[in-house]
């Protein structure tokens, strides 16, 4: 499945692999909002500026961020029409694994109470 941005459809694999790493999931949160520029996303990280470019690289390349270049600097927000698809398979993700927990936990609860029988 893919997903029209400004710039080109996006594969949700690849978006799917850009926000399973934390540091990533916090830059989105940064960006969320607003667009910043990348001093201030690095700024309000705890990991090097190699580390946050390299995650700026990712979600970019996977057409979850937009870059506006300003003479030197790069500034960026979250194109969230890219993520609009995760949403919908994160809940049937999310709604699927409560089902199993939820099978899991009864079964293990049937499971004592016959022990304790």
């Amino acid at each position: 499945m893919q997903v029209r941005t400004q710039h080109r459809p996006v594969a949700l694999e690849n978006a799917m692999e850009a926000i399973a790493n934390p540091r990533r999931r916090q830059i989105l949160r940064l960006v969320w909002e607003a667009e910043r520029s990348a001093g201030d996303i690095a700024a309000a990280s705890d990991v090097s500026w190699p580390a946050v470019s390299q995650n700026l690289r990712v979600l970019k390349n996977s057409g979850l961020l937009v870059e506006r270049r300003e003479g030197t600097h790069r500034y960026y927000r979250v194109d969230r029409r890219a993520l609009g698809p995760l949403e919908v398979i994160l809940r049937q993700m999310w709604t699927r694994d409560l089902g199993r927990l939820k099978q899991a936990a009864e079964q293990e609860a049937r499971t004592r109470r016959r022990r304790n029988d």
